[in-house]
């Protein structure tokens, strides 16, 4: 059932104040919370954007400690840094604020001292390693000796990143401090536990029957499985003099867990916001809250966060959860300690008064429902393919027209000598409003995207048909032609203005280039306007028209590859990269028996193969089949070379039903595994077979 609602509240993750921030993140959670909220803004809904920097945690008072200056100072650095770049880039917070501030430490502590007064606290003790030449307890990720699988003399105390396995610090031969190269001892502590175990049923019943329909699949597939294995009590405290101070007795020295404190910075940072009214947006039904997260957050923001909340009481839960996958850059996942990363203020200089071009390839690369892939080579494409010519051309060509065949000013349209071609265009624009609203109002920004670019190429080809600089070719015939003219201009005039409305959420410092061209004021970006086709009034006079984009060329591309190459050989540390939380695959629905069996599987031989035109993702290979050979397109170009995989025997689906690629027709698809790397690999027979077999 529906809710109603009378106000928004969106949070997005709190990037971690230790290092800068990448288009990874921005890709993530910044950029679709933008979006949405932009969109939410459009529609005139109340809402809030809430987000702010992270910044304690056993990796920032590390990083303060190697670098001899104070943890304060660290994220005061980066906090800076981040909200730089999130402003550059124009993510429209309402406050971007910290989790250092007085208001988050007194809002954090009251909320552990109600858990604790309430008696749902367990305390345990238990022997942990501590450094007794730095005086601290380590973390995992901060002991490292031999690896007892491999024998790699630096593997760290959770996991040997030479052969992949998952450790604890007592598994380690020879184990030593990160930070001192001492010898760690064992030593008593005790903290505080979160009776996780005790909210199972709660967070399967909010979940697992509330909201399977609603939230992602990747998002609902992690929380069930976490579920199916069985919650169990977490420790919500540290040892650490860098943190929020535990606030009860005999917990000197002790810190809530930052994965407690930082959740409750989005209630700290709305009350920091709106000291008078915050509790309308956390305590009131009618407040839909919105969590926008990447997916190694998804367990913290799904299943710990409510279930504290749910402890506390009196706070509502999240309406969704809408998590992205991870984006990949050039074929490798992002790693801050390789440098392996295109770094958003770094960007912001190299491109000037280009935010929306990575806006733009970013969403619609977005990594929504499985990890994906970022190549400048494919972003100079998409900017000079579809913002220049599509989006941009259209617009420029709409205003040139304009002021050559209708001095400049908004003509009038001729309802007597509307044509079919006019009605479909129409059609299309209000169908187009209709189409994004559903699309963001589902949190897939990359379909609403498509059908805002799909209704400029639409545009164009409008254009093309009509082709009324044909109609104009001498003034007789302009003469003759003008109400036809008239209407075709009135009508692509009508399509800008709709464009703006359109990209708006996506592309705001192009909106406000088409706003100043059309001379209109802000308020027409209303979503309400959207669809209308009486924007622009009869006889307006418009301004010249300006290119909204430059093109991007290959030397600019090539500059930027050399130098993410060139920042990884260079292995700068930024920081220590913070042990991820186990992860338990996303298994998709169960299927009958029935269904399995009419999946096709046969060994095939790849014979030829030829990367697509203007796809970097795509081979076109051809495949003996034995008994016929076929044509099946890819998506493999990023791993292997065309002649890496000839010979290659694989496992191909031969009843999938053929679908056109760039205009190739596939007949088949190829079965490849995916590494923790991201690395797709063949699946095909250990020993040679004939082309052909059936695998069963």
């Amino acid at each position: 059932m529906s809710q109603a609602y009378n106000r928004i509240l969106v949070t997005a993750a709190l990037p971690y104040a230790n290092g800068p921030v990448h288009i990874g993140h921005l890709a993530g959670c910044y950029l679709p919370s933008d979006i949405y909220v932009r969109f939410q803004r459009a529609r005139k809904q109340d809402v809030k954007f809430i987000c702010g920097t992270d910044e304690h945690g056993v990796p920032i008072a590390i990083r303060a400690m190697k670098e001899g200056v104070s943890p304060q100072e660290v994220v005061d650095k980066y906090h800076k840094i981040i909200g730089d770049s999130f402003a550059g880039m124009g993510i429209s917070f309402d406050i971007f604020s910290r989790t250092t501030t007085d208001v988050h430490r007194q809002t954090s502590q009251a909320f552990f001292r109600k858990l604790y007064d309430d008696g749902l606290f367990e305390e345990r003790e238990s022997e942990q390693y501590f450094d007794e030449e730095k005086q601290t307890f380590l973390a995992d990720r901060y002991i490292v000796g031999t690896c007892p699988i491999c024998s790699n003399e630096n593997a760290y105390g959770d996991q040997c990143e030479k052969c992949g396995s998952t450790l604890s610090p007592e598994q380690l031969i020879n184990p030593r401090s990160a930070l001192s190269n001492a010898v760690p001892v064992k030593k008593k502590t005790k903290h505080w536990y979160f009776p996780l175990n005790k909210y199972e049923d709660f967070l399967k019943e909010w979940i697992v029957e509330g909201k399977k329909d609603e939230w992602k699949s990747n998002v609902y597939g992690q929380c069930k499985s976490w579920l199916d294995s069985g919650l169990q009590p977490r420790a919500m405290t540290r040892d650490s003099n860098w943190g929020v101070p535990v606030p009860v007795e005999g917990a000197d020295g002790k810190v809530l867990y930052v994965w407690f404190d930082a959740p409750i910075g989005y209630i700290s940072a709305t009350k920091e916001l709106l000291p008078q009214s915050w509790d309308d947006y956390w305590k009131k039904e009618d407040t839909k809250l919105v969590h926008f997260i990447g997916k190694d957050n998804i367990v913290f923001h799904c299943i710990i966060f409510p279930a504290m909340l749910k402890a506390h009481g009196g706070y509502i839960l999240p309406e969704n959860v809408p998590a992205n996958e991870f984006l990949n850059i050039e074929g490798d996942k992002v790693s801050t300690s390789r440098n392996w990363a295109v770094w958003i203020d770094e960007y912001l200089k190299d491109f000037p008064d280009m935010q929306d071009t990575l806006r733009y390839v970013l969403c619609a690369n977005a990594p929504e429902t499985k990890d994906n892939d970022f190549t400048w080579k494919d972003f100079q494409t998409r900017h000079n393919s579809e913002l220049v010519d599509i989006f941009g051309n259209f617009i420029n060509r709409a205003m040139v027209l304009m002021h050559k065949l209708c001095d400049g000013k908004v003509p009038a349209y001729h309802e007597a000598e509307k044509t079919d071609l006019d009605i479909n265009i129409i059609k299309d624009i209000q169908a187009a409003k209709q189409k994004i609203e559903q699309s963001i109002e589902h949190y897939k920004f990359r379909d609403a995207l498509f059908e805002v670019i799909d209704i400029a190429r639409k545009g164009n080809k409008y254009l093309q048909e009509v082709a009324p600089w044909t109609l104009a070719k001498t003034p007789e015939l302009k003469a003759e032609n003008q109400a036809k003219i008239d209407n075709c201009l009135h009508i692509a005039l009508q399509l800008t203005a709709n464009l703006a409305i359109f990209a708006n959420p996506f592309l705001p410092f192009t909106t406000k280039k088409i706003c100043s061209m059309l001379t209109v004021v802000d308020k027409m970006l209303e979503w309400e306007n959207a669809g209308r086709m009486d924007l622009l009034r009869k006889g307006y006079p418009l301004r010249a028209p300006e290119l909204l984009f430059r093109k991007i060329d290959d030397a600019e591309i090539e500059a930027q590859k050399e130098k993410l190459q060139a920042n990884a050989k260079q292995s700068v540390i930024l920081a220590p990269e913070a042990p991820a939380e186990p992860v338990a695959p996303e298994l998709k629905p169960v299927i009958e028996f029935d269904d399995f069996a009419k999946v096709e599987l046969r060994v095939g031989t790849i014979l030829q193969a030829e990367k697509v035109k203007k796809a970097d993702k795509l081979l076109q290979l051809e495949v003996d089949l034995g008994f016929e050979k076929r044509t099946i397109v890819s998506g493999i170009a990023l791993h292997y070379q065309p002649e890496e995989v000839i010979g290659q025997q694989v496992v191909v689906v031969v009843n999938l039903a053929p679908r056109k690629m760039r205009g190739i027709e596939s007949a088949g698809m190829i079965l490849m595994g995916e590494d923790a790397e991201g690395k797709l690999v063949f699946i095909s027979p250990k020993n040679i077979v004939n082309s052909g077999v059936e695998v069963k």
